[in-house]
């Protein structure tokens, strides 16, 4: 297959399958020489920072020297954010390659098993292939969906498993308390690998965490919240001063500063297996980190800030960095998914909002521009409906005089960034 012929095969698979779980992807696996054996893995878990740990680990150990595979999902601009490997996407034409290699071994399996071969599931299995081909010293793999019954659990060779953020997302699938998500979550432990949890948890999701690595005779790390000095850099700056390492974090927030310290322990998790990774590269590593459409500063002046939060929790987290930067006044161009609690979302942001274009993000789950406007008109006087995203975007530009915030999905920041990132 070519390369949009590859990638129109790979987005016609099902989203889900009727039984879904880990040995939906090691059967694929198996079809494909069992590719996940050849490599070892931080896997990181979690409702909120995933991606953003991985990206800096993954920063980490390429300083480090070593050969760093890094699987991120969902991608912001390019399917092929999925696939990287020291910090760069794989190219069209492997990438083409790797997934005629995984459509071959699909069709040679029983038709009852690559029935329930999802989209996620080839995904990955692509990656581990296509990781394991490149020889790669290290894979840092970030989960699709809670832990236990996700594709990336496929895998037996974890060295370290991360904990991020746990927050209630997905709950008609991991469960309606933060206990049942991170015990779903905690499911990518292996036996003896070393765990190290985000340190700002709910009471009742840490005492899972540990209850679940005891279990698994895993040493647990959580990094203790009164090490943290906070520094003032400029604005959107995150500088802090945490175990010795003087970080300075490419993310707001200090829920980023929480997630570096995640990284710092993991990398220094490593090292007790084996890896040689020294201060230097993990300051160095975790500064040159880039995770787009994480309240990301499109433009100071005037201020434009694209964040693809998608869940309370991650909109508190941005109104936390709104607060401290003093921002108010802000016209926000936001879109929502169905069942994401936008009443919440809409509840922590309105203290720093003027005014709402309620959109519709280009997903089949999204949450119509009305249904969002009716809830917004709750929390905010000046809400309107917009039914297109561009010309939302240019006229909150033109009308805003305190900047422009656009929020709320993922697939909205991807859909937008392009108009400022070509």
């Amino acid at each position: 297959m070519h390369y949009e012929e590859a990638l129109t095969w790979v987005h016609g698979l099902p989203r889900l399958c009727s039984a879904p779980g880990p040995q939906n992807e090691r059967a694929l696996l198996e079809a494909l020489g069992r590719p996940q054996d050849a490599l070892k893995f931080v896997h990181v878990a979690g409702t909120n920072g995933k991606g953003s740990a991985v990206l800096m680990l993954a920063g980490v150990l390429k300083a480090a020297g070593l050969r760093v595979g890094a699987t991120v999902s969902p991608f912001v601009l390019d399917f092929r954010e999925r696939f990287q490997l020291n910090g760069e996407m794989i190219g069209k034409e492997a990438c083409a390659s790797i997934l005629t290699q995984v459509r071959s071994a699909m069709e040679r399996m029983p038709p009852a098993q690559r029935g329930q071969i999802a989209e996620f599931d080839a995904v990955t299995a692509a990656a581990l292939l296509w990781f394991a081909q490149q020889g790669c010293d290290i894979v840092c793999m970030e989960t699709g969906l809670g832990g236990r019954l996700d594709a990336t659990n496929a895998v037996d060779n974890t060295l370290v498993a991360c904990i991020m953020a746990i927050g209630k997302d997905h709950t008609e699938l991991l469960g309606d308390t933060c206990a049942r998500i991170a015990e779903e979550k905690c499911g990518i432990f292996k036996p003896g690998c070393s765990v190290v949890a985000y340190p700002a948890q709910p009471e009742e999701a840490m005492r899972q965490i540990e209850a679940c690595a005891a279990a698994a005779h895993c040493p647990l790390c959580v990094p203790e919240l009164e090490d943290f000095h906070f520094r003032r850099g400029g604005p959107f700056e995150n500088r802090v001063s945490y175990g010795g390492y003087d970080l300075n974090v490419p993310f707001a927030g200090r829920h980023q500063a929480y997630n570096a310290a995640v990284v710092v322990h993991a990398a220094l998790a490593l090292c007790e297996h084996g890896f040689s990774i020294s201060d230097e590269a993990i300051m160095q590593g975790i500064a040159a980190a880039h995770n787009p459409a994480r309240i990301e500063v499109l433009q100071r002046r005037p201020l434009i800030i694209l964040d693809g939060m998608h869940n309370s929790d991650g909109a508190r987290a941005l109104a936390a960095v709104l607060r401290a930067e003093h921002v108010q006044g802000l016209t926000a161009v936001m879109g929502v998914l169905r069942g994401k609690n936008e009443t919440e979302m809409l509840r922590a942001l309105s203290p720093y909002l003027a005014r709402i274009y309620a959109v519709q993000p280009p997903s089949p789950r999204a949450l119509g521009a009305e249904e969002l406007a009716g809830a917004a008109g709750r929390v905010c006087q000046d809400v309107s409906v917009w039914h297109d995203v561009r010309q939302a975007v240019q006229h909150a530009l033109q009308s805003s005089h305190s900047g422009v915030l656009i929020c709320g999905s993922l697939y909205l920041a991807a859909q937008v960034r392009p108009m400022f990132c070509p």
